[in-house]
């Protein structure tokens, strides 16, 4: 009764995408990191639903705008759909580390939402991020930290203090690779 649900939260870029210091403010800048679409696919095949959980500072700052997000969205469900694969859900913060959220990671906000909605227990759910606010974030409410070398993934690792039992991949594939293998558990001989 204690297995964690089939449930697997990604942050979107850098994980999912390419990350822009600039920010993703047009379909035409977001571009998936390579075997990352795939990636979803092969989880959605597994048993596992995604949901996307990600910071969007973008539209606080002004830089796009809420019907922008959405497009750019669309975008990256439509490309999973193709690969056989849906995203379940996708819940973002447009605010600012001014507005001082609930919902900003680190805060736990989000993830919150994303309880109440799938009515489950965050317990043991992989949560995969690039940077240390997406591990602290999922750490928090009990899911299992996963950090990716994409994105700003490689400068996280090196600065260290990840949280305790934190795993760590080259890219989202990677990750997925292992973890479909282990949700398959050992296989009869």
């Amino acid at each position: 009764m204690n297995t964690p649900p089939k449930l697997i939260i990604l942050d979107r870029d850098g994980v999912i995408n390419v990350d822009s210091a600039q920010f993703i403010k047009s379909t035409a800048e977001w571009k998936p990191i390579p075997g990352s679409i795939e990636a979803i696919a092969r989880l959605n095949q597994a048993g596992y639903r995604v949901v996307v959980c990600t910071n969007q500072s973008g539209i606080g700052r002004g830089l796009f705008d809420m019907a922008t997000l959405a497009a750019i969205n669309d975008r990256m469900v439509e490309m999973v759909f193709r690969q056989g694969g849906r995203i379940d859900a996708i819940f973002f913060c447009p605010h600012t580390a001014d507005d001082k959220c609930h919902c900003r990671k680190p805060n736990t906000g989000l993830f919150e939402d994303i309880a109440s909605r799938f009515k489950v227990g965050l317990e043991g759910v992989p949560a995969i991020g690039d940077s240390l606010r997406d591990l602290q974030a999922g750490v928090k409410v009990g899911c299992t930290p996963i950090l990716v070398l994409t994105g700003k993934g490689k400068k996280t690792k090196e600065a260290g203090g990840l949280p305790k039992g934190t795993r760590v991949f080259a890219d989202l594939a990677e990750a997925v690779r292992h973890l479909v293998a282990e949700s398959a558990g050992p296989r009869a001989a």
